[in-house]
């Protein structure tokens, strides 16, 4: 993707599958790439919290990001979640990102906690201001615990060029009101699993980042909604919502059933966990089989 193209659509998000013996499992990430192109993904991400990033190590998410560079080859536009604690080691892992192929980054906030909104305006701009790589963040306060208000969001646009895009993560209703109060300056994406995908895309949303259990519906009704035939996306929302609530639960949810949902879906095999996991139960399973059989297979 040209670097000032304004990237749109869905981008699913990457789970992390596990080997019996605990290691990252080559297959499962070559299966899911696939899927992602021969089933309607406008771009891919990876490395962020539903690839579950922080059990990984540091190894670790730089193996996965070169396996995925490897099997996407440049079809889709890649998008890669930056976790480090720095200015600096976000910068050296944005740039290791982009030799691997990255369109853009996602900045998470580094573990500080109790420090003024400024800190993260001063720290997200500082690492941007570094790259040649259009930058994101991710504003995750239910999940990360802190976020910016949309006056820092607006402060960091005006003041650093490079930062062009919004991973959101809330309702439709607080995202159209960021939009609003930046004033178009920004391009936003929103997450939650597809939660609210329509009233998304009606607030201004550029596209979404899911996980890989549900993206081929949401794929569709992003198509059809940019067609113009709204209520065919309607139709394909209400079909698919039930398996998005039920995934969607919480964060531990999602790593638990929408990744073996995923598995289903992908026909893979047994999904293994990396502790600390939710425990799959016997009602949850065959949930999962339901909704599987309902969505039915991936290409």
């Amino acid at each position: 993707m040209d670097k000032n193209a304004v990237p749109r659509g869905i981008y699913p998000m990457l789970f992390a599958f596990f080997t019996a013996q605990g290691g990252l499992d080559r297959n499962a990430t070559r299966r899911q790439v696939q899927a992602f192109v021969d089933n309607g993904a406008h771009g891919m991400a990876v490395l962020g919290l539903g690839t579950e990033v922080s059990k990984l190590s540091d190894a670790e998410r730089r193996q996965l990001l070169e396996w995925v560079a490897e099997d996407l080859a440049g079809r889709l536009p890649l998008v890669v979640t930056v976790n480090a604690p720095t200015v600096d080691s976000q910068v050296e892992f944005a740039r290791f990102a982009q030799v691997h192929g990255a369109s853009w980054v996602i900045l998470q906030p580094p573990p500080d906690r109790g420090v003024p909104e400024q800190f993260f305006v001063r720290f997200f701009g500082a690492v941007a201001d570094r790259l040649d790589i259009p930058v994101a963040i991710q504003n995750a306060p239910e999940y990360l615990g802190v976020g910016l208000s949309a006056a820092g969001i607006d402060t960091l646009a005006r003041n650093h060029a490079n930062f062009r895009i919004l991973k959101g993560e809330g309702p439709a209703l607080t995202i159209r009101r960021v939009i609003e109060e930046t004033g178009g300056r920004v391009t936003v994406f929103n997450g939650r699993g597809g939660l609210e995908l329509t009233d998304n895309l009606r607030a201004g949303c550029a596209g979404m980042i899911p996980a890989a259990d549900t993206f081929d519906r949401q794929a569709r009704i992003f198509d059809l909604i940019e067609a113009g035939r709204e209520a065919e996306a309607e139709a394909v929302y209400r079909e698919v919502l039930p398996a998005i609530v039920f995934v969607m639960q919480s964060l531990e949810t999602l790593h638990c059933y929408g990744k073996r949902l995923a598995a289903r879906r992908l026909g893979l095999g047994t999904v293994h966990d990396r502790v600390p996991a939710l425990a799959a139960d016997a009602f949850g399973l065959q949930c999962v089989e339901r909704y599987a059989a309902a969505l039915g297979p991936l290409k």
